[in-house]
C-alpha cells in the first residue's frame, strides 16, 4: 500500500520570526514583486492551508521571507485510520458510507449586495 502524504503550511510561523506579525504586511510587499492581493486573500493565505498556490506567489513569499520550500511546507504522513470530513460537514468513520467524486458538491455562492 502506498503511504499517503499530507503537509503542514508554516507561513504564519515564519512570518513571526521574521517579524511580520500582521498579515496586511505582506500585501504591499507581495505588490512591488507583482502579485497583486486583496487584504482578505493575504489574510487567507496566511492562516489557511492553501490547496492550490502559483509558483510566483509561492517564489514571490521565500524572497520576501528570505526563505527555502522546506521551511513553509512540511510534508507529515496523513493519518489513515481516524475519522474523515464528509462533503456535508458531518464526520464519518473512514470506509463507511459512500465514496467517489459524486460525495463533492459546489458551494453556493453568497452574494453581498454593495
Amino acid at each position: 500500500m502506498t503511504a499517503k502524504l499530507d503537509y503542514r503550511w508554516r507561513l504564519r510561523e515564519v512570518m513571526a520570526t521574521r517579524g511580520h506579525f500582521q498579515t496586511t504586511d505582506l500585501v504591499p510587499l507581495l505588490a512591488e514583486r507583482g502579485i497583486e492581493l486583496s487584504a482578505s486573500q493575504t489574510y487567507r493565505l496566511v492562516t489557511e492551508r492553501p490547496e492550490r498556490l502559483s509558483l510566483r506567489t509561492l517564489m514571490a513569499l521565500l524572497d520576501i521571507l528570505g526563505c527555502t520550500m522546506d521551511d513553509l511546507i512540511v510534508p507529515v504522513a496523513a493519518s489513515g485510520a481516524g475519522r474523515k470530513k464528509a462533503a456535508s460537514g458531518h464526520s464519518t468513520p473512514a470506509g463507511e458510507g459512500p465514496s467517489g467524486v459524486g460525495d463533492f458538491r459546489p458551494k453556493r455562492a453568497r452574494i453581498v449586495p454593495e
